[in-house]
């Protein structure tokens, strides 16, 4: 597997006040269950559904992803995507980095 692109949590919070692309938070269902607090206008996907929910994305655009850290799941659904023609990057350091910069979650 390629190194898959990655965004920052300052990038990501300029392209939120944009508005111009998907934010999908991708943390395992025991993860999200856990914490369910999600970076503002992102939608929870499960990793482990992403065939069912795949299509659903728009092809034309770029979807954001993040997970716990920017780990294995992050860059493997990145992946995946790419692999689906759909252009996907990942927040480096995840919802964890988005927190820690005392970013507010919804």
């Amino acid at each position: 597997m390629t190194k898959q692109p990655t965004i920052n949590v300052k990038e990501l919070k300029s392209r939120i006040a944009k508005g111009d692309f998907t934010l999908l938070d991708v943390r395992r269902k025991t993860d999200y269950e856990a914490e369910p607090a999600k970076i503002p206008g992102a939608v929870w996907r499960d990793p482990e559904q992403i065939d069912q929910w795949r299509g659903e994305l728009p092809a034309n655009g770029t979807t954001v992803i993040y997970c716990v850290r920017g780990g294995s799941v992050s860059q493997s659904v990145c992946q995946q995507l790419k692999d689906a023609g759909i252009e996907a990057t990942y927040l480096d350091g995840g919802i964890k980095a988005w927190i820690d910069q005392h970013e507010v979650v919804a």
